[in-house]
């Protein structure tokens, strides 16, 4: 086996691994409300997550496509570059699933490369029209879910002004099972395309794919089932902080957040831009407390969490480039 494909093979194992550890640290997104509205035990809503990330992962490639060529020029990284990115972006989710903050996966990704991306040839193989997409929608995720999610529960409050509190609380039990659902389904839509992007840059970068650029199928199982197994997984630390931490959730609460959410994600996911599900929910989230009230949100956790997603920027950039700098002194590559 000579070093290039040796080294091809690494990336694949990493991407896979790194989608694994995207699906536990972002299993929150998706089953957060419905648990800690309790209207499913921890074990079922994983289960339900699990197979609808699978099917949202293999849904398109519209966001694969944008990671795997509209971030960095494709044509000027290495194998290097890209495993360089994989590892920082694992190193940065397993801290911040350790200390239970719900960071970016998505981001951590994408600016682990950038940085890893610079290191290899310069600022130049950014694609900053590409990228500059992924900034806005940092930006665009947890504003949109916020309000999105602050009217629905307003117009669902209106509606159902006149209804019963236990009728109304046995109806939005079953509806949040759909809106969790969804969820589910749009998270894995946007997140699990993220690895196939990147494996299908390694393959691009070895000459596996030829003149031009795609998503292979078995790179698109292959990822779908890593994130649908990492999810099935856990990722409790971050469950307990989404799903209790943040503000006290009732299932017409969850099933705002949910669908704001969801709608959020899918809409950028069918335009190929890589959002991060952890902003939109998260927003979201705040956003239904809000409309219930203000002091409903715990506002300095709620800070730490933005904290940590103003740090993944520079982080993984950083690291990026660390680590890329790194592997080429041992590989002599």
């Amino acid at each position: 086996m000579d070093s290039a494909f040796a080294l091809l093979v690494a990336i694949v194992v990493l991407g896979l691994a790194f989608e694994f550890v995207n699906g536990f640290h972002d299993a929150a997104n998706a089953i957060a409300t419905v648990v800690g509205t309790r209207v499913l035990s921890p074990a079922a809503a994983v289960l339900m997550a699990g197979l609808l990330n699978f099917a949202g992962a293999v849904s398109g490639t519209a966001v694969a496509t944008t990671v795997g060529k509209g971030i960095v020029d494709p044509s000027a990284v290495t194998q290097v570059t890209v495993i360089s990115g994989l590892i920082s972006a694992i190193l940065w989710d397993l801290i911040t699933w350790y200390y239970g903050l719900p960071s970016s996966s998505s981001h951590a990704l994408i600016f682990s490369v950038v940085g890893a991306g610079v290191a290899t040839a310069g600022w130049n193989v950014i694609v900053f029209a590409g990228l500059s997409r992924t900034i806005l929608g940092i930006v665009y995720s947890p504003l949109a879910g916020f309000l999105f999610a602050s009217l629905l529960l307003i117009a669902l409050f209106w509606a159902f002004r006149r209804t019963r509190r236990v009728v109304a609380s046995t109806l939005f039990s079953r509806l949040q099972l759909v809106s969790s659902a969804y969820m589910a389904f749009s998270h894995g839509g946007n997140d699990g395309q993220k690895t196939m992007g990147i494996i299908a840059l390694a393959l691009f970068s070895y000459g596996a794919l030829g003149q031009q650029f795609f998503i292979p199928t078995w790179v698109m199982v292959a990822a779908a089932l890593a994130i649908a197994l990492g999810t099935a997984s856990g990722g409790w630390r971050i469950v307990k902080t989404m799903g209790f931490s943040l503000g006290e959730l009732q299932p017409v609460h969850g099933f705002a957040a949910e669908t704001a959410a969801g709608t959020v994600i899918e809409i950028a996911t069918r335009f190929g831009v890589p959002i991060s599900t952890t902003h939109a929910i998260t927003g979201a989230i705040l956003g239904v407390g809000t409309a219930r009230r203000a002091k409903g949100v715990r506002w300095g956790l709620a800070g730490r969490i933005v904290v940590g997603w103003v740090l993944t920027i520079p982080g993984c950039f950083g690291l990026g480039y660390v680590v890329k700098l790194v592997l080429t002194a041992l590989l002599g590559m």
